[in-house]
Protein backbone atom coordinates (compact mmCIF):
# COMPACT_ATOMS: atom_id res chain seq x y z
CA UNK A 1 0.00 0.00 0.00
CA UNK A 2 1.46 3.32 -1.06
CA UNK A 3 0.43 6.94 -0.98
CA UNK A 4 2.14 8.54 -3.93
CA UNK A 5 3.83 11.77 -2.80
CA UNK A 6 1.15 12.08 -0.08
CA UNK A 7 -1.41 12.97 -2.75
CA UNK A 8 -3.70 10.11 -1.94
CA UNK A 9 -4.54 6.51 -2.69
CA UNK A 10 -5.88 4.75 -5.74
CA UNK A 11 -9.15 3.24 -4.51
CA UNK A 12 -11.45 0.76 -6.25
CA UNK A 13 -15.03 0.20 -5.09
CA UNK A 14 -16.36 -3.19 -6.21
CA UNK A 15 -20.12 -3.42 -6.44
CA UNK A 16 -20.31 0.34 -6.87
CA UNK A 17 -23.79 0.29 -8.43
CA UNK A 18 -25.33 -1.54 -5.47
CA UNK A 19 -26.90 0.01 -2.39
CA UNK A 20 -23.78 -0.45 -0.23
CA UNK A 21 -21.40 0.50 -3.02
CA UNK A 22 -23.13 3.81 -3.60
CA UNK A 23 -22.90 4.63 0.11
CA UNK A 24 -19.20 3.71 0.04
CA UNK A 25 -18.68 6.29 -2.71
CA UNK A 26 -20.60 8.89 -0.70
CA UNK A 27 -18.63 8.22 2.47
CA UNK A 28 -15.23 8.30 0.78
CA UNK A 29 -16.13 11.78 -0.47
CA UNK A 30 -17.91 13.01 2.69
CA UNK A 31 -15.12 11.90 5.02
CA UNK A 32 -12.44 13.20 2.65
CA UNK A 33 -10.52 9.98 2.48
CA UNK A 34 -7.34 10.78 0.51
CA UNK A 35 -8.32 9.43 -2.91
CA UNK A 36 -6.06 10.34 -5.83
CA UNK A 37 -7.90 8.11 -8.28
CA UNK A 38 -11.15 6.18 -7.97
CA UNK A 39 -12.47 3.20 -9.93
CA UNK A 40 -16.13 2.24 -9.65
CA UNK A 41 -16.37 -1.44 -10.57
CA UNK A 42 -19.45 -3.49 -11.36
CA UNK A 43 -20.70 -6.30 -13.58
CA UNK A 44 -20.48 -6.03 -17.34
CA UNK A 45 -24.23 -5.31 -17.41
CA UNK A 46 -23.74 -2.21 -15.23
CA UNK A 47 -20.53 -1.00 -16.85
CA UNK A 48 -20.88 2.50 -18.25
CA UNK A 49 -23.43 3.60 -15.68
CA UNK A 50 -22.81 7.09 -14.24
CA UNK A 51 -22.33 7.31 -10.47
CA UNK A 52 -21.83 10.21 -8.06
CA UNK A 53 -18.55 10.64 -6.20
CA UNK A 54 -18.67 13.89 -4.28
CA UNK A 55 -19.27 16.74 -6.71
CA UNK A 56 -18.22 14.76 -9.74
CA UNK A 57 -19.44 11.70 -11.55
CA UNK A 58 -17.60 8.51 -12.42
CA UNK A 59 -18.49 5.74 -14.84
CA UNK A 60 -18.72 2.16 -13.72
CA UNK A 61 -16.09 -0.16 -15.21
CA UNK A 62 -16.27 -3.90 -15.80
CA UNK A 63 -14.81 -5.75 -12.82
CA UNK A 64 -14.02 -8.86 -14.87
CA UNK A 65 -11.46 -7.04 -17.03
CA UNK A 66 -10.10 -4.63 -14.41
CA UNK A 67 -6.39 -4.77 -13.56
CA UNK A 68 -5.77 -4.11 -9.84
CA UNK A 69 -2.02 -3.66 -10.31
CA UNK A 70 -0.92 -0.36 -8.78
CA UNK A 71 -4.13 0.19 -6.84
CA UNK A 72 -3.96 0.66 -3.07
CA UNK A 73 -7.42 -0.23 -1.72
CA UNK A 74 -10.29 -2.33 -3.03
CA UNK A 75 -13.57 -2.12 -1.10
CA UNK A 76 -15.74 -5.11 -2.05
CA UNK A 77 -19.51 -5.34 -1.66
CA UNK A 78 -20.78 -7.38 -4.60
CA UNK A 79 -21.68 -10.75 -3.10
CA UNK A 80 -19.72 -13.73 -1.84
CA UNK A 81 -19.18 -15.39 -5.22
CA UNK A 82 -17.74 -12.18 -6.67
CA UNK A 83 -15.42 -11.74 -3.68
CA UNK A 84 -14.32 -15.36 -3.83
CA UNK A 85 -13.23 -14.89 -7.44
CA UNK A 86 -11.87 -11.35 -7.54
CA UNK A 87 -10.71 -10.43 -3.99
CA UNK A 88 -7.74 -12.85 -4.06
CA UNK A 89 -6.55 -11.53 -7.43
CA UNK A 90 -6.83 -7.95 -6.14
CA UNK A 91 -4.82 -8.89 -3.06
CA UNK A 92 -2.26 -10.73 -5.20
CA UNK A 93 -1.82 -7.52 -7.21
CA UNK A 94 -0.82 -5.70 -4.01
CA UNK A 95 -4.20 -4.18 -3.17
CA UNK A 96 -5.50 -4.03 0.41
CA UNK A 97 -8.92 -5.66 0.11
CA UNK A 98 -11.70 -4.80 2.56
CA UNK A 99 -14.47 -7.29 1.90
CA UNK A 100 -18.05 -6.83 3.04
CA UNK A 101 -19.27 -10.36 2.27
CA UNK A 102 -19.28 -13.41 4.51
CA UNK A 103 -16.83 -15.33 2.34
CA UNK A 104 -13.61 -14.64 4.30
CA UNK A 105 -14.99 -13.88 7.78
CA UNK A 106 -14.06 -17.15 9.44
CA UNK A 107 -10.71 -17.55 7.65
CA UNK A 108 -8.11 -17.45 10.47
CA UNK A 109 -5.67 -15.71 8.12
CA UNK A 110 -8.10 -12.86 7.43
CA UNK A 111 -8.68 -10.21 10.14
CA UNK A 112 -12.35 -9.66 11.03
CA UNK A 113 -12.58 -6.05 12.18
CA UNK A 114 -14.86 -3.53 13.85
CA UNK A 115 -12.48 -0.56 14.29
CA UNK A 116 -14.09 0.63 17.54
CA UNK A 117 -13.86 -2.87 19.04
CA UNK A 118 -10.78 -4.78 17.87
CA UNK A 119 -8.57 -2.45 15.82
CA UNK A 120 -5.52 -4.06 17.45
CA UNK A 121 -5.79 -7.09 15.15
CA UNK A 122 -4.47 -4.84 12.38
CA UNK A 123 -1.34 -3.85 14.31
CA UNK A 124 0.85 -6.09 12.18
CA UNK A 125 -1.24 -6.02 9.01
CA UNK A 126 0.63 -5.03 5.86
CA UNK A 127 -1.27 -6.50 2.92
CA UNK A 128 -4.00 -8.92 1.95
CA UNK A 129 -7.69 -9.22 2.76
CA UNK A 130 -9.63 -7.77 5.71
CA UNK A 131 -13.21 -8.88 6.38
CA UNK A 132 -16.15 -6.74 7.46
CA UNK A 133 -18.43 -8.55 9.95
CA UNK A 134 -22.14 -9.07 9.43
CA UNK A 135 -24.18 -5.89 9.81
CA UNK A 136 -26.10 -7.22 12.83
CA UNK A 137 -22.88 -8.34 14.51
CA UNK A 138 -21.30 -4.91 14.08
CA UNK A 139 -24.09 -2.93 15.72
CA UNK A 140 -24.55 -5.44 18.53
CA UNK A 141 -20.85 -5.53 19.42
CA UNK A 142 -20.50 -1.76 19.55
CA UNK A 143 -22.73 -2.02 22.63
CA UNK A 144 -21.61 -5.42 23.94
CA UNK A 145 -17.84 -4.89 23.74
CA UNK A 146 -17.48 -2.24 26.48
CA UNK A 147 -19.68 -4.31 28.80
CA UNK A 148 -17.68 -7.44 28.00
CA UNK A 149 -14.38 -5.72 28.79
CA UNK A 150 -15.75 -4.57 32.13
CA UNK A 151 -17.61 -7.64 33.35
CA UNK A 152 -17.04 -10.57 30.96
CA UNK A 153 -20.09 -11.42 28.87
CA UNK A 154 -20.85 -15.13 29.00
CA UNK A 155 -24.13 -15.39 27.10
CA UNK A 156 -26.17 -13.29 24.68
CA UNK A 157 -29.77 -13.84 23.68
CA UNK A 158 -30.60 -11.58 20.75
CA UNK A 159 -33.59 -11.17 18.46
CA UNK A 160 -32.80 -9.12 15.37
CA UNK A 161 -35.42 -7.17 13.41
CA UNK A 162 -33.69 -6.64 10.09
CA UNK A 163 -34.72 -4.27 7.34
CA UNK A 164 -35.14 -5.36 3.74
CA UNK A 165 -32.10 -3.33 2.61
CA UNK A 166 -30.02 -6.14 4.07
CA UNK A 167 -31.14 -8.20 1.09
CA UNK A 168 -30.22 -5.52 -1.45
CA UNK A 169 -31.88 -2.99 -3.69
CA UNK A 170 -34.26 -5.53 -5.25
CA UNK A 171 -35.64 -6.31 -1.79
CA UNK A 172 -36.30 -2.63 -1.10
CA UNK A 173 -38.13 -2.36 -4.40
CA UNK A 174 -40.16 -5.46 -3.52
CA UNK A 175 -41.28 -3.90 -0.22
CA UNK A 176 -42.35 -0.78 -2.11
CA UNK A 177 -44.33 -2.73 -4.71
CA UNK A 178 -45.97 -4.99 -2.16
CA UNK A 179 -46.95 -2.02 0.01
CA UNK A 180 -48.71 -0.48 -2.99
CA UNK A 181 -50.39 -3.84 -3.66
CA UNK A 182 -51.70 -4.01 -0.10
CA UNK A 183 -53.07 -0.47 -0.23
CA UNK A 184 -54.86 -1.37 -3.46
CA UNK A 185 -56.26 -4.63 -2.06
CA UNK A 186 -54.10 -6.82 -4.30
CA UNK A 187 -52.30 -9.93 -3.06
CA UNK A 188 -48.54 -9.30 -3.27
CA UNK A 189 -46.35 -11.74 -5.15
CA UNK A 190 -43.06 -12.55 -3.33
CA UNK A 191 -39.94 -12.76 -5.43
CA UNK A 192 -36.88 -11.79 -3.39
CA UNK A 193 -38.34 -13.21 -0.18
CA UNK A 194 -40.05 -16.53 0.48
CA UNK A 195 -43.18 -14.81 1.78
CA UNK A 196 -44.77 -11.38 1.32
CA UNK A 197 -42.84 -8.81 3.36
CA UNK A 198 -45.18 -5.78 3.24
CA UNK A 199 -47.09 -5.54 6.57
CA UNK A 200 -45.59 -8.89 7.52
CA UNK A 201 -42.70 -10.52 9.40
CA UNK A 202 -40.56 -13.40 8.16
CA UNK A 203 -38.96 -15.32 11.07
CA UNK A 204 -35.95 -16.64 9.15
CA UNK A 205 -33.12 -14.93 7.24
CA UNK A 206 -30.96 -17.03 4.92
CA UNK A 207 -31.10 -20.83 4.82
CA UNK A 208 -31.72 -23.00 7.86
CA UNK A 209 -28.86 -25.27 8.92
CA UNK A 210 -29.19 -28.78 10.33
CA UNK A 211 -29.11 -27.40 13.88
CA UNK A 212 -32.32 -25.43 13.22
CA UNK A 213 -30.59 -22.04 13.16
CA UNK A 214 -30.27 -19.95 10.03
CA UNK A 215 -26.90 -19.01 8.58
CA UNK A 216 -27.61 -15.39 9.60
CA UNK A 217 -28.15 -16.44 13.21
CA UNK A 218 -24.98 -18.52 13.28
CA UNK A 219 -22.98 -15.57 11.93
CA UNK A 220 -23.85 -13.66 15.10
CA UNK A 221 -22.56 -16.53 17.23
CA UNK A 222 -19.35 -17.26 15.33
CA UNK A 223 -18.37 -13.68 14.50
CA UNK A 224 -18.98 -12.45 18.06
CA UNK A 225 -16.61 -15.09 19.42
CA UNK A 226 -13.93 -14.23 16.89
CA UNK A 227 -14.12 -10.45 17.28
CA UNK A 228 -14.19 -10.54 21.08
CA UNK A 229 -11.53 -13.31 21.06
CA UNK A 230 -13.55 -15.59 23.30
CA UNK A 231 -14.57 -19.20 22.80
CA UNK A 232 -16.76 -19.19 25.91
CA UNK A 233 -19.36 -16.61 24.83
CA UNK A 234 -22.57 -18.20 23.61
CA UNK A 235 -24.88 -16.26 21.30
CA UNK A 236 -28.46 -17.49 20.91
CA UNK A 237 -30.00 -15.57 18.02
CA UNK A 238 -33.31 -15.32 16.20
CA UNK A 239 -33.21 -13.25 13.01
CA UNK A 240 -36.44 -11.75 11.68
CA UNK A 241 -37.00 -9.82 8.45
CA UNK A 242 -39.29 -6.83 8.98
CA UNK A 243 -41.03 -4.39 6.59
CA UNK A 244 -38.57 -1.54 7.18
CA UNK A 245 -36.52 -0.06 4.34
CA UNK A 246 -33.28 0.81 6.18
CA UNK A 247 -32.10 0.17 9.74
CA UNK A 248 -31.88 -2.96 11.88
CA UNK A 249 -33.20 -3.27 15.42
CA UNK A 250 -32.00 -5.76 18.01
CA UNK A 251 -33.38 -6.80 21.39
CA UNK A 252 -30.27 -7.84 23.32
CA UNK A 253 -30.30 -9.81 26.58
CA UNK A 254 -26.86 -10.60 27.97
CA UNK A 255 -25.38 -12.22 31.04
CA UNK A 256 -22.03 -11.28 32.57
CA UNK A 257 -19.50 -13.25 34.60
CA UNK A 258 -19.11 -10.45 37.13
CA UNK A 259 -21.85 -8.17 38.47
CA UNK A 260 -22.27 -4.88 36.64
CA UNK A 261 -24.48 -2.14 38.04
CA UNK A 262 -26.88 -0.24 35.83
CA UNK A 263 -24.99 2.96 36.64
CA UNK A 264 -21.71 1.42 35.47
CA UNK A 265 -23.37 0.04 32.34
CA UNK A 266 -24.78 3.49 31.54
CA UNK A 267 -21.35 5.08 31.91
CA UNK A 268 -19.73 2.44 29.70
CA UNK A 269 -22.33 2.75 26.95
CA UNK A 270 -22.39 6.54 27.17
CA UNK A 271 -18.65 6.71 26.55
CA UNK A 272 -18.34 3.97 23.92
CA UNK A 273 -17.04 5.03 20.49
CA UNK A 274 -19.54 4.86 17.66
CA UNK A 275 -22.42 4.60 20.12
CA UNK A 276 -25.22 6.99 21.07
CA UNK A 277 -26.82 6.13 24.41
CA UNK A 278 -30.38 7.25 25.18
CA UNK A 279 -31.23 7.14 28.86
CA UNK A 280 -34.57 7.07 30.63
CA UNK A 281 -37.68 6.70 28.49
CA UNK A 282 -36.11 7.98 25.25
CA UNK A 283 -36.59 5.53 22.37
CA UNK A 284 -34.51 4.81 19.27
CA UNK A 285 -36.17 3.57 16.08
CA UNK A 286 -34.70 2.53 12.72
CA UNK A 287 -36.44 5.32 10.81
CA UNK A 288 -35.68 8.22 13.15
CA UNK A 289 -32.38 7.23 14.73
CA UNK A 290 -30.63 4.81 12.37
CA UNK A 291 -31.25 5.53 8.68
CA UNK A 292 -28.50 7.79 7.37
CA UNK A 293 -26.79 8.03 10.77
CA UNK A 294 -23.22 6.91 11.47
CA UNK A 295 -23.68 6.09 15.15
CA UNK A 296 -25.50 3.07 16.55
CA UNK A 297 -28.14 3.98 19.14
CA UNK A 298 -28.91 2.13 22.38
CA UNK A 299 -31.95 2.62 24.59
CA UNK A 300 -34.13 0.82 27.16
CA UNK A 301 -31.20 -0.34 29.27
CA UNK A 302 -32.59 -2.28 32.22
CA UNK A 303 -31.86 -5.12 34.60
CA UNK A 304 -32.87 -8.60 33.43
CA UNK A 305 -35.28 -9.81 36.10
CA UNK A 306 -34.60 -13.45 35.23
CA UNK A 307 -30.83 -13.42 35.90
CA UNK A 308 -28.76 -11.77 38.68
CA UNK A 309 -26.06 -10.65 36.22
CA UNK A 310 -28.38 -9.97 33.31
CA UNK A 311 -28.87 -6.76 31.31
CA UNK A 312 -31.36 -5.94 28.55
CA UNK A 313 -31.27 -3.18 25.94
CA UNK A 314 -32.42 -2.24 22.44
CA UNK A 315 -30.01 -1.34 19.61
CA UNK A 316 -30.67 0.26 16.23
CA UNK A 317 -28.22 0.97 13.43
CA UNK A 318 -28.08 1.74 9.73
CA UNK A 319 -27.17 -1.65 8.28
CA UNK A 320 -26.12 -0.17 4.94
CA UNK A 321 -24.02 2.57 6.52
CA UNK A 322 -22.30 1.43 9.74
CA UNK A 323 -23.24 -2.18 9.11
CA UNK A 324 -21.37 -2.22 5.81
CA UNK A 325 -20.03 0.83 3.96
CA UNK A 326 -18.89 2.97 6.90
CA UNK A 327 -17.17 0.11 8.70
CA UNK A 328 -15.15 -0.62 5.54
CA UNK A 329 -14.18 3.03 5.08
CA UNK A 330 -13.21 3.26 8.76
CA UNK A 331 -10.89 0.28 8.31
CA UNK A 332 -9.22 2.08 5.40
CA UNK A 333 -8.96 5.25 7.51
CA UNK A 334 -7.35 3.25 10.31
CA UNK A 335 -4.71 1.85 7.96
CA UNK A 336 -4.09 5.31 6.50
CA UNK A 337 -3.67 6.81 10.00
CA UNK A 338 -1.19 4.13 11.00
CA UNK A 339 0.79 4.62 7.82
CA UNK A 340 0.84 8.40 8.40
CA UNK A 341 1.87 7.94 12.05
CA UNK A 342 3.34 4.47 12.66
CA UNK A 343 3.90 5.30 16.34
CA UNK A 344 0.16 5.66 16.84
CA UNK A 345 0.62 9.09 18.37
Amino acid sequence: MSESENKGYRVAVVGATGAVGEVMLDLLAERRFPVSELAALASSESAGRSLSFGKRSVRAEDLATFDFSGWDFALFSAGGKVSAEHAPRAAAAGCVVIDNTSHFRMDPQVPLVVPEVNAHVLDDFTSGIIANPNCSTIQMLLAVAPLHRAAGVTRINVATYQSVSGAGRAAMEELGRQSADRFNFRDPEPNVFSHPIAFNLIPAIDTIDENGYTREEMKLHRETRRILDSDTIHVNATAVRVPVFIGHGEAVHLETERPLSLESARELLNGAPGLRFLDGEALATPMTDAAGVDAVSVCRLRRDLSHPNGLNFWVVGDNVRKGAALNAVQVAELLHARRSDPSGG
